[in-house]
């Protein structure tokens, strides 16, 4: 990530301004810019967003979206991946979803892109599960390896390719391996 401003502004100041893309995040008063997703960021991404939309959504469990502007506990960022419960989703009067998510996701997934900071991704699932969150897991294609993070645990690092990924408290029945994870790069 990179920061694009040294002038402290605003939440409010922040959300005032239009969307960019690549999209910005705002943490601790300074706009930090996002890299542009890439093949393998892009491939992680969209596999992870059916595979648990397939299990998630059909029994009204969670449901998963692609680059969610959250905006809670004084930062607005875009995990790559956002789970929500189903009775936490935001809903207009008339029943359809919300464009406004304020609130930390209840599972949030970042893939790190190569020229990413790990610590800055970290700090982001950090701060989720300090706000109520769940879990989260990083995901690193360079390194073929999936860190999982939980309240009050230390975190696991999975790299066997048969070492299990699961979002315990929201579908349990949702198990991927991290070969399955990385498998998805595969062309052929």
């Amino acid at each position: 990530m990179v920061q694009i401003s040294a002038k402290t502004i605003t939440l409010a100041e922040f959300l005032q301004q239009p969307e960019t893309k690549p999209a910005r995040e705002y943490i601790d008063g300074q706009i930090i810019q996002k890299p542009m997703p890439q093949g393998q960021h892009s491939t992680i991404q969209g596999e992870l967003v059916t595979a648990i939309n397939a299990v998630t959504k059909p029994g009204n469990i969670a449901w998963a979206f692609p680059e969610l502007r959250c905006t809670f506990g004084g930062r607005s960022i875009i995990p790559d991946v956002s789970v929500f419960r189903w009775q936490r989703l935001p809903t207009n009067d008339n029943g359809t979803i919300a464009n406004t998510f304020n609130a930390a996701p209840d599972w949030t997934i970042e893939i790190l892109s190569p020229e990413q900071s790990s610590t800055r991704v970290v700090s982001n699932i950090l701060h989720c599960l300090n706000h109520g969150g769940l879990g989260g897991w990083l995901i690193d294609p360079d390194e073929q390896l999936v860190q999982v993070y939980r309240p009050d645990q230390l975190p696991a690092s999975l790299e066997v390719e048969n070492d299990t990924l699961t979002l315990t408290d929201l579908a349990p029945t949702l198990v991927l391996t991290v070969g399955q994870v990385f498998g998805w790069l595969r062309v052929g």
